[in-house]
């Protein structure tokens, strides 16, 4: 069901591999709320992903490619965009993440500095530079939102979720900070959702990820919160009724993250 709670708003899009990604649910939510969109991935991502399926069920948007990690894509992914919309832009979901140490198999406590840095550099800078590309071409119109994916191990240890725990710690980082002056120069919101282990292709592929998700349903007074729940938290963080929310890390996750433990947890303990 729609509210048009989006009616009007024009957006962009970051990180659509599949249907089973939260950003791919995501950009369907923000249509059938009125949005307009811009599609984009990285060049390697969209010749794996299904990304034209998703932009001809969103009114044939636009997909543009753009290396996150390339100033002059980011730029070009804006100029674009706004040619497209023939304005500015009302929003962005930033659905970006990538571990080279977990995809070789590394552990963190012998992980290759090397391809951290570029972990580093895809998952958590990539949000600064693309508020920075935002920020320079004046992009976004006042009382525009950001919005990047988080995850509980930003604040927690979960020993198989390795060095993305310092990237999304990193990305929350620069939320707040960014978040600042964003909110101060145009009223521009920037949060993080820290969502439920979610069965995408990027979440699956994390050692122990099954077992993740057991114990995140077991620990959640309200289970854990599917890719659609999270595509319907961030509309709400698109639209107009969030406008004084910015500089958090908003937890979607059921209650995970505020529950000590539970009886079921118990129960099974006990057994």
């Amino acid at each position: 069901m729609s509210n048009q709670l989006l009616k009007g708003k024009k957006g962009i899009i970051f990180g659509a591999l599949d249907e089973r990604s939260i950003a791919w649910r995501t950009a369907l939510r923000c249509y059938e709320e009125g949005a307009q969109i811009v599609l984009t991935n990285a060049p390697v991502a969209l010749r794996m992903g299904e990304i034209n399926k998703l932009a001809e069920a969103c009114g044939n948007a636009p997909v543009i490619g753009a290396d996150v990690t390339n100033m002059d894509d980011l730029k070009n992914l804006f100029e674009q965009s706004m040619q497209h919309f023939g304005g500015k832009i009302d929003f962005v979901l930033h659905s970006i993440g990538m571990s080279l140490n977990v995809r070789k198999g590394k552990s963190y406590t012998e992980m290759n500095y090397e391809w951290n840095s570029k972990t580093l550099d895809i998952s958590a800078m990539s949000l600064h530079r693309v508020l920075r590309t935002a920020w320079d071409l004046d992009a976004l119109n006042d009382w525009g939102s950001v919005v990047a994916l988080s995850y509980i191990a930003a604040q927690r240890v979960f020993p198989d979720y390795n060095e993305m725990a310092d990237a999304k710690a990193l990305l929350e980082s620069v939320t707040r900070s960014f978040g600042y002056h964003y909110g101060v120069k145009r009223k521009v919101r920037v949060n993080t959702v820290s969502q439920s282990p979610t069965r995408t292709t990027a979440g699956s592929g994390v050692k122990g990820f099954d077992g993740f998700m057991n114990y995140a349903e077991a620990m959640s007074p309200l289970g854990n919160a599917g890719a659609d729940d999270c595509a319907n938290y961030c509309v709400t963080l698109f639209s107009d009724m969030t406008r004084f929310v910015t500089m958090q890390n908003l937890f979607h996750d059921g209650g995970f993250s505020f529950t000590g433990v539970t009886q079921t947890v118990i129960e099974q303990m006990e057994k």
